[in-house]
């Protein structure tokens, strides 16, 4: 709903700082807070591995999407596409048989109606997220880019803390992880490019550049440290704290 409503008002700073800030802060901050929320889990190695460099490699896609400041319906097609073959290329490597303990019929139209309602929810909160956006700029004095990377991503990344934080109390920890995982990978896609698909956009300022790089460095970190320990702790989770308190440097030297 951010890509289609900020590309439709033409813009797409707002866009693309959101969903690259949104995968950077899923994995650096809710991360971290989770992994010294709790005591100790493992993970399957690779299984994060593979799903962590899925989306290194789609964090590059959509950089090179937008490389030329525009993002062109296209490119916005190509990065959905990207996202859809994420989805087959993991299905490959990972094969799981999963089982529903729930009647898939059952309530079916009362979890539409609150599907619909949900969605109409979204579309209203972002429309007035996106417009206070615009009047943080003008306060602060900043970009579009930095504003949306660094203040909305963290709004927009909340669902994925309630959500993780529901499944780690169920012990349901490689929900957690998916989730976040996941969610990041959706973010350096399928997000990006639905908004140009319908309303091709421009995208300016060195600061996406220096925040994109940094994005990608602070995931590649995080999914080895994650690929080769094969759990999360609280040391784990001070890395990743650590990384995305970082990235507030950058806000010195960002236009």
């Amino acid at each position: 709903m951010n890509s289609i409503i900020s590309a439709s008002l033409g813009h797409g700073n707002i866009n693309v700082g959101d969903s690259i800030g949104s995968a950077f802060t899923q994995l650096t901050l809710v991360l971290g807070i989770i992994a010294l929320y709790i005591k100790q889990f493992e993970v399957i190695k690779k299984e994060v591995f593979a799903i962590g460099a899925a989306t290194l490699l789609l964090l590059f896609l959509s950089f090179f999407a937008v490389e030329d400041g525009y993002i062109s319906r296209p490119n916005g097609f190509f990065l959905i596409i990207s996202w859809f073959l994420f989805i087959l290329i993991l299905k490959t490597i990972i094969k799981k048989e999963f089982s529903c303990p729930l009647n898939p019929k059952k309530r079916s139209i009362f979890n539409l109606i609150m599907v619909i309602l949900g969605f109409v929810g979204v579309a209203i909160g972002t429309y007035l997220v996106i417009h206070s956006i615009f009047e943080i700029t003008r306060i602060l004095n900043i970009s579009e880019f930095v504003a949306s990377f660094f203040i909305s991503a963290i709004g927009t990344s909340l669902p994925e803390l309630a959500v993780v934080i529901s499944a780690i109390r169920k012990k349901q920890h490689e929900l957690a992880i998916g989730d976040i995982m996941g969610s990041s990978a959706l973010d350096a896609s399928f997000s990006i490019g639905i908004g140009p698909l319908l309303f091709p956009t421009d995208v300016s300022g060195g600061s996406a550049l220096a925040t994109w790089f940094y994005t990608i460095f602070a995931v590649f970190i995080v999914v080895l440290i994650l690929s080769l320990r094969g759990k999360v702790d609280k040391k784990f989770g001070i890395i990743c704290l650590s990384l995305y308190l970082f990235s507030y440097g950058l806000l010195f030297s960002l236009d």
